[in-house]
C-alpha cells in the first residue's frame, strides 16, 4: 500500500491507472521553481468515469498529461494497465481528447478518424470499416463526407471523440473537452458521451472545471486543492449506472445534492458522503 498526503493506492493488477506519491515541480527560473502536484495518489478502475476539478492552477490538467506521458513526474510512478505510462503510450492503451478539437481541415471527418490507424500501418480497408463503426456510434453518418469547417462546434467534438476511439482503447483522456461549447451543446455532448461510454466501457479520466458536467459523468469526482496540487477529497456519485442517465437525472434531486457536495469540497468545508482516506 502506498500513501500519498493522507490517501491510499489499493493496487489491483487489473486497475486502468495507478497514480502513486506522484509530485511535479517546474523549474520557472534559475533558482525559482512551482510545484504543480504535491504527493498524488489516485487509482481509476476499468470502466470507471473519474473526473478532476478544481480552481484553475490546481494541477488538474498536469496530472491528465503525466498519466498520458506527456509529461514526466518528478517523482513518484505512473502505470495503465500495469504498464508504465510510456510503454502504454506506445501501445495505444489510451485515447486523448483537448478543449480544441484539433481536426485536420484538409481531411473529412472520415479521413480525421481514421489518421491514427493509418499511422499505425492499418490497411485501407480496415481504416474504413473501423471510421464507419465510429461515425456510426457518434452519430454522424449522413457528415462522414464533410470538413470540419461543415461541422458545428458540437460535432467536431464527436469527431475528435470518435478518433480518440479509433485504436479501440480502454481509457479515454479527456481535458476539458467540451469547456469552448454553448451550455445546451454541452449538455447533449455530455449525453453523448455518457452512452458512448457505456458501450465501449472504457475507463474515462476527465477535467472539468464544471461541477454539474462532473456529477453527470461520473463514478467518483476527484477534488484537488490549489497550488501545490494535491487531493482534498473524493466523491462517489450513486446516480445509477451510465447507460441510465438522461436528461432527467439533472432534474433529480440526488444529482443536486451530490452538486452540492462538491462544491462545498471545493471551498474546503467537509461534505457528507465524500472520502478523504481511499482513492478507490
Amino acid at each position: 500500500m502506498s500513501q500519498g498526503r493522507g490517501f491510499s493506492v489499493n493496487q489491483d493488477v487489473n486497475d486502468a491507472v495507478v497514480v502513486r506519491d506522484v509530485s511535479r515541480v517546474f523549474e520557472v527560473r534559475k533558482g525559482a521553481s512551482v510545484t504543480a502536484l504535491d504527493d498524488v495518489s489516485l487509482t481509476v478502475a476499468p470502466g470507471e468515469f473519474v473526473s478532476l476539478i478544481g480552481r484553475s492552477g490546481c494541477g488538474k490538467s498536469t496530472l491528465l498529461r503525466l498519466i498520458a506521458d506527456l509529461d514526466t513526474p518528478t517523482s513518484g510512478s505512473i502505470e495503465v494497465f500495469g504498464k508504465p505510462a510510456r510503454q502504454a503510450r506506445i501501445d495505444q492503451d489510451y485515447g486523448i481528447a483537448f478543449q480544441q478539437a484539433g481536426l485536420l481541415p484538409w481531411r473529412t471527418v472520415t479521413g480525421n478518424i481514421e489518421l491514427p490507424l493509418e499511422l499505425h500501418g492499418v490497411g485501407t480497408a480496415a481504416r474504413r470499416a473501423r471510421a464507419a463503426e465510429l461515425i456510426e456510434l457518434v452519430g454522424l453518418t449522413e457528415f462522414a463526407r464533410s470538413y470540419p469547417d461543415q461541422l458545428s462546434g458540437g460535432m467536431q467534438q464527436r469527431v475528435a471523440i470518435a478518433r480518440a476511439l479509433a485504436e479501440r482503447p480502454s481509457l479515454l483522456l479527456m481535458d476539458e473537452p467540451f469547456g469552448a461549447l454553448d451550455e445546451m451543446t454541452r449538455e447533449r455532448m455530455q449525453d453523448e458521451l455518457v452512452r458512448i461510454c457505456a458501450e465501449t466501457n472504457a475507463a474515462v479520466v476527465f477535467v472539468t472545471h464544471s461541477i454539474p458536467e462532473a456529477v453527470f459523468l461520473s463514478d467518483r469526482v476527484v477534488v484537488l486543492e490549489p497550488r501545490p496540487g494535491r487531493i482534498r477529497s473524493v466523491l462517489s456519485v450513486n446516480l445509477g449506472r451510465a447507460a441510465a442517465r438522461g436528461e432527467d437525472l439533472r432534474e433529480d434531486e440526488g444529482f443536486f445534492q451530490s452538486v452540492s457536495q462538491v462544491r462545498e469540497l471545493l471551498h474546503g468545508a467537509p461534505a457528507a458522503g465524500a472520502r478523504g482516506v481511499e482513492t478507490r
